[in-house]
């Protein structure tokens, strides 16, 4: 379960950072390099832009949900604590 959950963080942050390198750091929407004047045309310069920063607040929710859950399991597989005695 736990191979499971950080294949899926993993994937997460391929993605988080693939969205978060379309945007245009200016805030002017997607960057034309890379395929903004289409995405411009379909939804319109500021429906993209919302739409791509709803996409990057959902997928660093998911992160952060998935790494709760993970370090959630991890302690439960371990007695409850992350730290072990010295003996």
């Amino acid at each position: 379960m736990t191979t499971l959950l950080t294949i899926l963080i993993a994937i997460n942050c391929v993605l988080l950072m693939a969205v978060v390198l379309i945007q245009n750091p200016k805030g002017g929407g997607i960057d034309s390099s890379l395929g903004g004047t289409a995405a411009n045309q379909m939804f319109g310069a500021a429906k993209s832009s919302d739409f791509i920063e709803k996409v990057t607040w959902g997928l660093a929710a998911a992160l952060f949900i998935l790494c709760i859950i993970t370090a959630m399991l991890v302690s439960g597989s371990t007695g409850g604590s992350l730290i072990q005695p010295v003996q």
